[in-house]
């Protein structure tokens, strides 16, 4: 635990070290990102949004590490816009009580940001991404496991790994294996997000927190357990932005606005699969979505 937390010390601390190198800029609209695959196509949805429907420059900064320095950037004026997930905002950011209702989720997320951090949400983009329990394909058909309840029979014959952010957050790691009751064979791993579908795949670990848009899901024959007892909120995925940034700037709505409950979950798992199995450019994909949407002039 205490080189967890050195280890997030350095993270935070490099990441600021980065943002601070540059302000956001009045000519020009920032975009962020998370560190990884599906908040960096995201981010570039939402740049090449505003750069077809906006006479607007568009700078990308992607790969801002995670929730934390990205909430930070914004507050700091680093950048104006980046894809966040409403029960995200709502337990790590708020530090909420977990709601089930996805409407009150995000009216309270949106009520909370407007009032205490002056950022604001634009409309969901469609789906939900909420965390995935996964294990390898062929041990759920030979285990006849389904459910996270089903897994917690065999927990401690598996090695888990998860990301550091999960380890951390109020609605990761802790109140999972309270919820269901989960003993690993050892202390679970701390991996980056985008090498824990390979590492399972691998046999480094059994058991890992993954997305249910991820993917490699299907790419690799990995299963995502039902979370059966209902542990996480709804994680809709949406733009944060900067009120100032929106005062200064109006027509950027109008531009998001067109990409509100257009992308289900279907849809964004194959973008991910697209660039994370087909190593395929985001910007294609992106732009092939946004074509097959009817959203390019």
């Amino acid at each position: 635990m205490i080189r967890l937390r050195v280890g997030l010390a350095l993270l935070v601390a490099c990441s600021l070290a980065l943002l601070s190198c540059s302000r956001s800029h009045s000519d020009r609209i920032v975009v962020g990102s998370k560190n990884f695959t599906e908040s960096f196509i995201l981010g570039e949805l939402i740049a090449q949004q505003i750069e077809s429907h906006t006479k607007l420059k568009v700078e990308r900064r992607f790969y801002l590490a995670g929730t934390y320095i990205c909430q930070q950037a914004m507050l700091a004026g680093r950048i104006d816009i980046y894809p966040e997930y409403t029960g995200t905002a709502l337990t790590a950011i708020l530090k909420q009580g977990i709601s089930r209702d996805k409407h009150d989720v995000y009216q309270r997320v949106k009520s909370e940001y407007e009032n205490r951090f002056r950022l604001t949400l634009g409309p969901a983009f469609g789906f939900n991404d909420t965390f995935a329990m996964e294990i390898r394909g062929e041990d759920s058909r030979r285990l006849n496991v389904r459910t996270l309840s089903q897994a917690a029979q065999f927990a401690p014959r598996w090695r888990a790994g998860f990301g550091y952010e999960f380890m951390e957050r109020p609605d990761g790691y802790r109140g999972l294996v309270a919820t269901y009751g989960l003993h690993f064979a050892e202390q679970p791993r701390i991996m980056d997000l985008g090498l824990l579908a390979r590492a399972l795949k691998d046999r480094q670990i059994d058991f890992a927190a993954g997305n249910a848009t991820d993917g490699l899901i299907p790419a690799l024959d990995l299963q995502a357990l039902e979370d059966d007892r209902h542990y996480f909120p709804p994680y809709e995925a949406v733009p944060v932005i900067r009120e100032q940034t929106l005062h200064l700037h109006p027509e950027i709505a109008h531009a998001l606005a067109d990409l509100g409950a257009k992308i289900s979950d279907e849809e964004m798992q194959k973008m991910n699969y697209a660039v994370d199995a087909q190593h395929r450019d985001t910007q294609d994909v992106v732009r092939e979505f946004l074509k097959s949407k009817d959203l390019v002039p």
